[in-house]
């Protein structure tokens, strides 16, 4: 186990894990297809982990902490769409009883949570300890926390994107948003900032879901994204490592065009168990 500060991918897929359920297409049901969790990133420091988000594969993701020998310390929400916070559910008194595990969310994420079931049992039985984010949040004396509004759907809550900084580098981890317009600091500026950004990457392309309006499940495509980014410079590029990625996007093949063709754009694919300094 490192000394220092780092950070781990859990997972890289969109909300409803990959092969996700009832998908009978090539993408999910091909020979030798590789499962991918939900997207979590882990922050770290002596021993202890703080979630990014608390998707529906949640026991996985503990599993793969535990193998680094690391406990869980919290959890930090981005909003309250199926794949970031349905996970809470394993902390409840069926699963692991936790004790006033903190848990931080946006204000109107947090009055969701405590005024819906289930959600709000884990509240009254005192499974988790819910905290408002305000300001820059110290999750340890050498990890700071700095959350910003990002535009997405918000039925239930706002929606947040984290930069997370340790003494030798910093993240930026933005898992959806609606598009790169809208934004109180283009993203460009946010990415000045890190060293590492994990950005939304749900589909390659808006022609992935045949027959649905996409205008209803905003992402910027990665098509849009590599143009977006191609004046950057290249130590700005190498920077940009996509996630959230549906289970039609191609970009879990490590094999495909479309995955080369964000490698000779300067850009990565975040992986599972990537580690990374912080």
């Amino acid at each position: 186990m490192p000394d220092e500060p780092y950070a781990q991918v859990l997972g890289i897929a969109q909300d409803g894990g990959h092969p996700q359920p009832g998908c009978r297409r090539p993408c999910c049901v091909r020979p030798g297809v590789t499962p991918h969790l939900t997207t979590c990133v882990a922050v770290i420091d002596g021993g202890v982990a703080w979630l990014l988000d608390a998707g529906p594969d949640l026991p996985r993701h503990l599993d793969r902490l535990h193998e680094r020998e690391v406990s869980l310390g919290g959890i930090l929400l981005t909003h309250a769409h199926m794949g970031h916070y349905t996970g809470l559910m394993f902390l409840g008194r069926e699963a692991m009883d936790t004790s006033n595990l903190p848990v931080w969310a946006a204000p109107r994420m947090v009055s969701f949570l405590e005024s819906n079931g289930p959600w709000d049992q884990l509240v009254t039985a005192g499974n988790i300890d819910l905290r408002v984010l305000q300001g820059p949040l110290r999750l340890s004396p050498r990890i700071r926390v700095d959350s910003f509004p990002v535009p997405h759907r918000g039925e239930y809550s706002e929606t947040l994107g984290f930069r997370v900084t340790g003494p030798r580098a910093s993240l930026l981890y933005v898992p959806d948003t609606d598009g790169w317009a809208g934004w109180e600091m283009p993203v460009e500026g946010h990415l000045e900032s890190v060293d590492i950004a994990f950005l939304d990457a749900t589909f390659f392309t808006r022609e992935e879901l045949p027959g649905r309006d996409m205008a209803m499940i905003a992402h910027p495509p990665v098509i849009d994204s590599l143009r977006r980014f191609a004046e950057l410079g290249d130590g700005e590029r190498k920077k940009i490592h996509f996630t959230h990625l549906n289970h039609t996007n191609p970009l879990l093949r490590s094999g495909s065009d479309e995955y080369t063709r964000v490698l000779r754009a300067g850009m990565m694919v975040a992986t599972e168990r990537q580690l990374i300094d912080l």
